[in-house]
């Protein structure tokens, strides 16, 4: 496993990918994708148990599944990262014909990507399909999944969460992205949910916070402690607060860079503001 400093170098790395790829195309989302970059990298670094090589079927090995398909650009960057394609493949994000859209797909068989999304509320359906089929098989890895705090206005996810609870999905770890923010504005503005916490248990579900959720260590200890929860007949849930745009204090406190790209100028602030660590693509 890699240490602490390692793993924040890869962090800040990302966090350079994210920007560069929607500078360079002018498109992309860097709000949400800045502000799970830490969530990204402790799952795929520390947490995950993962096959050598990638097949669509993921048995014998934990699974993740990505429902608020436009933060992209963080998923592309830590799986090149990992090795599943080369990072200089990160140059092709959102152009033409390349296996690296705006939204994940699969009909270009980029390693890593399981399920084309973005269509906001079907991953946690799919993520407890994919969860049943591993109690089916008798293998004993988890299913991972994140979600977007605004995309639960979605109904069908709650159809989901219900399920899950009535047929005891109990090897799910399904993480909401909770800042607070979404493309038009506050999730309390949109459509408040009120509490979050409350609803996931009152459909059965064991629910943990994790209040750092920009803190490697943190996400690292909830991730963990989740883990343990599991096998015991309730799905598990995990909010992370995390920050909007964090590690670009311009990005952050604000819904403004939920799909907005950076100009040359901003550019170049955000990245001095984070060092390249492992080397660009």
């Amino acid at each position: 496993m890699p240490d602490t400093q390692q793993l924040n170098d890869l962090v800040i790395q990302v966090r350079r990918d994210i920007l560069r790829m929607v500078h360079k195309v002018n498109s992309g989302h860097p709000g949400g994708s800045l502000g799970c970059t830490e969530f990204f990298v402790a799952l795929y670094n520390e947490i995950m148990e993962l096959n050598e090589e990638f097949d669509m079927d993921g048995i014998g090995e934990d699974l993740f599944f990505l429902s608020n398909g436009h933060i992209s650009p963080v998923y592309y960057s830590v799986l090149a990262r990992k090795g599943y394609f080369p990072v200089e493949e990160l140059n092709t994000f959102r152009l033409i014909n390349s296996r690296l859209q705006g939204h994940p797909t699969t009909h270009e068989g980029l390693p890593g990507v399981r399920i084309a999304s973005g269509s906001l509320g079907q991953g946690m359906s799919v993520a407890l399909g994919a969860a049943e089929a591993k109690k089916l098989n008798n293998d004993n890895h988890i299913v991972y999944s994140l979600h977007g705090d605004g995309e639960l206005q979605e109904g069908q996810n709650w159809e989901a969460i219900m399920y899950a609870s009535a047929k005891k999905v109990d090897n799910i770890i399904a993480t909401v992205d909770l800042n607070g923010k979404q493309i038009d504005g506050a999730t309390d503005d949109v459509l408040p949910m009120g509490s979050v916490k409350a609803k996931f248990e009152a459909f059965g579900w064991d629910v943990l916070e994790v209040e750092q959720g920009n803190d490697l260590e943190a996400i690292i200890a909830g991730l963990k402690e989740a883990k343990t929860r599991t096998g015991k007949g309730k799905p598990v849930c995990i909010l992370l607060h995390t920050e909007m745009g964090n590690g670009v204090d311009f990005m952050m406190h604000t819904h403004a860079w939920h799909g907005k790209a950076p100009n040359d100028e901003q550019l170049a602030i955000a990245l001095e503001q984070n060092p390249e660590t492992l080397g660009d693509y």
